[in-house]
């Protein structure tokens, strides 16, 4: 699928000024705030259901460009590998992965999640969709999200779940070292993310 100059550049848009906020999900049942994360089930270096991370300093290496943007997205090197073994895998099955956001320093979430807040009215609302600034997986270097390259409509939304790229992710995925991060019902209480992959390929990787 060929999508115009025009398209891409809106779409490029869009992800730089609310990367990885997505829109209101229609297929996960809203829960009443005092549900996500309860304090009971969660241990104590967590922040409404997400758990703490450092940002890493292990070498990075380029996992691909986000489509025709010429962002390049980056990952730890051992992830970035599998990512490109992976998508190579899915090529020869017809399926194009594409690389949208992969490491991220807190700075850099911190802008992410304040869109989030002024988008949900609230840092716990908000943080059913972005993680606040350290806890996100994405300081990792470990942590990728996932799109469909003839689906830019589905980048970094629940509908990416109904695309060949995701139904081929659930069964191979796990052959490169890479697990869906936050499935539907997860313990953590964070809304289902089926774009949002984590290599645990490596020791230190959860």
């Amino acid at each position: 699928m060929r999508i115009s100059p025009n398209a891409l550049l809106a779409l490029s848009l869009l992800l730089a000024s609310c990367d990885a906020v997505p829109a209101e999900n229609p297929l996960v049942e809203k829960r009443e705030e005092s549900q996500t994360g309860s304090e009971e089930s969660l241990p104590p270096d967590s922040l409404f259901g997400h758990l703490a991370y450092e940002e890493t300093e292990q070498p990075l290496a380029d996992a691909g460009r986000y489509r025709d943007t010429g962002r390049v997205v980056q990952l730890r090197s051992e992830a970035a590998r599998a990512f490109r073994a992976m998508q190579a895998s899915a090529r020869l099955a017809g399926v194009e992965l594409v690389p949208i956001s992969g490491y991220r320093t807190r700075g850099y979430q911190e802008g992410l999640f304040s869109r989030a807040v002024g988008k949900y009215g609230s840092r716990q609302s908000a943080a059913r969709w972005v993680a606040p600034p350290g806890y996100s997986e994405h300081h990792t270097g470990l942590a990728l999200d996932i799109g469909a390259l003839e689906s830019p409509e589905t980048d970094v939304e629940p509908t990416f779940e109904n695309t060949p790229a995701f139904a081929w992710l659930k069964e191979n995925a796990h052959r490169f070292g890479f697990e869906i991060s936050f499935p539907r019902d997860n313990p953590q209480g964070v809304s289902y993310e089926p774009w949002h992959w984590r290599y645990t390929g490596t020791t230190g990787s959860q």
